[in-house]
This record gives C-alpha cells, structure tokens and sequence, in this order.
C-alpha cells in the first residue's frame, strides 16, 4: 500500500492545503487548497488583490506563509532549497536584464547559473528570438523582451515553470506561438502555473483553472466545466425574418424572446429540439435565419459571475 501511495504522489506537483497568509489584519489568503498533476497547466485567475500573486510567490519560495502545508514537486519550497530552485522556471511580470547585453549573452549569463542548463541556442531559437540573437536587450520591442523572459526562465531546463502574464505585450500572432511553446512544454513533462488576465488565453492552455476571490478559492476545475459552465443555459440568437413577428416563432411554452435591434434572441436550457423545430419553420417558409449563433456561457462570463470583477 506504502508502494502505490508514493507512485501516486510523484504524480503530483503542486499540493497546497488550507494555505493562510496575513498581513496585520488583512487575510491575504484564507485557507486555499490547490493541486496541480506534473505535465498539466494550473491557470490562476482572480481580481487584482484577490490573493493570487501572494500563493504564487509563496509556491515559489520567495514569501513564507503563516499556516497550511505546501509541497512542490515533493519539497517545501519555504526552505529554499538549491535543488528545487534550479527544477524552477519563472517569467515575472517584469524581468530585470542588462539592457547593454545581448540577447544571447543574456541567456548564456543566465544558463551559467543551472547545473544541466538546455542549449542557448535551442531556447533562443524556441522563444522565436534567434534573428535577435546579437541585438541588445534594450533594443527590443516589449513583445520581443517578454519572449526573452520566457527564454531565460527556460534555459535552467526546469520542470515547473511559473508564467506571470507571459503574453502581455504580444501581437495575436506572437501569443498564438507564446501558446505553442508551452503546449510543447507539457508534451514533455513539464508543469506550468500561469497567471493571466486573458480568458482566451486560459481557456486555450489550462487544464485546470482556479479562480481566487478574497483570498478564497471560488471554483476550481476544468475551463470547460468551471462554475458549472457546461451546465449553463443556451443563448440562441439570428436576425428575425422580414415580415415575422416574435409571437410568430415556434417557440415552446416559457421561453420568451427578446428582440435586440434586428436580432432575436432566447434562453434555454436544452437548445436541441427547439434548433430543429426553429430551422425547420424557417426552411418550410423559405426564410433565412441569417447570424445564426448559439452559444453557451464563456469562460469569461463565468469568471464576471463568480468575482464580479469587470475585465480590461
């Protein structure tokens, strides 16, 4: 039973459990509770002040908590152990490099500091940055420095990367490629705890979202799923036909449509039956429901409900 129980727990890198930091009498965090598998991605969310930024510089050695126990990748990282900070990759929000250095003498610098370093070339060429390879740091456009932060974070070859914001500053193009990178990550083992305000951009790579409120968590789980989202109701919007009123829509009893300039739209819970009704009115008429749309609530919609908090 000792074999299999410690099989599962190499398994696990990140257990956090009733984790409480205060300052004063400010409750930073209440008692959260966290787990993140290796090779997964954790994305934390949650207003400013909620809490999250306190639990990330705590799982990362660099704030110590006042009660609850942390595990990561099996040590306290409170005692800021050697061999844990080089298994530790991280992108603050902002990374403090010698303007004057090079971009490739700035990852060589940085490798120097790991014992079993990844090639600089490989990691520049894999942040996308290897036609910068001789320019200096301060000649970087603000996307271009985010890239470098990712590359020095990676240099070290760690197995947890932490990512505070990675995309800021990113054209959609760079973000889609920044998303590549970590998705090759995990394809390798690797573990990532993200912080972002981007919705799309959780909704794309994490495999767990937390959400922080107040120093509490407020949902956990799947962005598919989270608060229920799979669960939610149906929104149905098209553009009402020419010469139809709404009390013309075969529509069951207790759904109610609401117009919105030339659009329609309802609610419901089970949107299968009421489609097929609907279209097949519209195709026995000869109409066109134009700007057809159906969609369930999004991950944002979600978070909004959950934190109130309103979105830049």
């Amino acid at each position: 039973m000792g074999t299999s129980e410690t099989a599962v727990d190499t398994e696990i890198a990140i257990s956090v459990r009733g984790l409480t930091k205060t300052y004063g009498s400010f409750e930073a965090l209440r008692g959260i509770d966290l787990e993140v598998r290796r090779g997964e991605v954790l994305a934390l969310l949650g207003p400013n002040g909620a809490g999250k930024t306190t639990a990330v510089e705590i799982l990362e050695g660099y704030r110590k908590r006042d009660g609850g126990t942390v595990s990561v990748l099996g040590a306290d990282p409170e005692r800021r152990d050697r061999d844990l900070r080089a298994k530790m990759g991280i992108v603050l929000q902002e990374c403090a490099v010698d303007p004057y250095l090079t971009v490739a003498e700035a990852v060589t610098q940085r490798a120097g500091l790991y014992p079993a370093p990844r090639s600089v070339g490989e990691v520049i060429e894999l942040v996308g940055l290897a036609p910068k390879a001789k320019a200096r740091v301060k000649t970087l456009s603000g996307g271009q420095q985010r890239r470098l932060d990712l590359g020095l974070a990676l240099v070290g070859d760690p197995e947890l990367i932490f990512l505070d914001e990675p995309t800021t500053g990113f054209d959609p193009s760079a973000r889609r490629e920044a998303w590549d990178v970590v998705r090759g990550l995990c394809a390798e083992g690797r573990t990532v705890v993200l912080t972002t305000h981007y919705m799309d951009e959780a909704q794309a790579l994490a495999d767990t979202v937390t959400v922080i409120a107040a120093g509490q968590v407020v949902a956990s789980g799947p962005p598919d799923t989270l608060g229920g989202r799979d669960h939610g109701e149906t929104t149905v919007r098209f553009i009402l036909p020419s010469g139809t009123s709404l009390a013309d829509l075969p529509l069951p009893g207790g759904v109610v449509p609401t117009a919105r300039g030339e659009f329609v739209e309802f609610h419901i819970a089970e949107p299968t039956s009421v489609l097929h009704t609907l279209t097949a009115w519209a195709l026995e008429r000869g109409e066109v429901l134009g700007g057809l749309a159906v969609s369930r609530p999004s991950l944002e919609d979600i978070y909004l409900a959950l934190t109130g908090e309103d979105l830049p």
